[in-house]
């Protein structure tokens, strides 16, 4: 009895494999056909270390990346979104590196299904002592 189960569930296995990989596609391309991003150039608040001197250029934006679907990405106010790179903690001289946090009301983005990231999601600037 197993083995005619078995060998029935084998039995043309190609169509089988080539008609799930075409519905997995079909599934995937409609689910992410209406995803589309909005870029978005915010200021960025850096906050600067007190010991220690910026030696490199401070950047002063960041871009922020918005993806979710194209019917409501576009009403995102990006004026309620605030970018920061936090550098208060260097405890020496050197190339320090830190990541950019965007502030916004998590919940209103999530429950749309919209995702916000920013570009570059990391800052680096050189320090010297005073």
């Amino acid at each position: 009895m197993k083995s005619k189960a078995l060998s029935s569930a084998f039995q043309n296995w190609i169509p089988k494999i080539f008609s799930f990989l075409a519905a997995l596609f079909i599934v995937l391309s409609v689910r992410f056909m209406n995803v589309h991003d909005r870029v978005v150039t915010l200021p960025l608040n850096v906050i600067l270390p007190e010991n220690y001197n910026a030696a490199s250029l401070v950047p002063d934006t960041v871009d922020a990346v918005i993806t979710g679907p194209d019917s409501i990405i576009y009403l995102v106010d990006p004026s309620a979104i605030t970018a920061t790179a936090d550098f208060s903690s260097v405890d020496g001289a050197g190339i320090v590196r830190v990541p950019v946090a965007l502030d916004y009301r998590d919940d209103i983005y999530t429950r749309d299904g919209l995702v916000v990231s920013s570009r570059p999601s990391t800052v680096r600037i050189l320090f010297e002592e005073k």
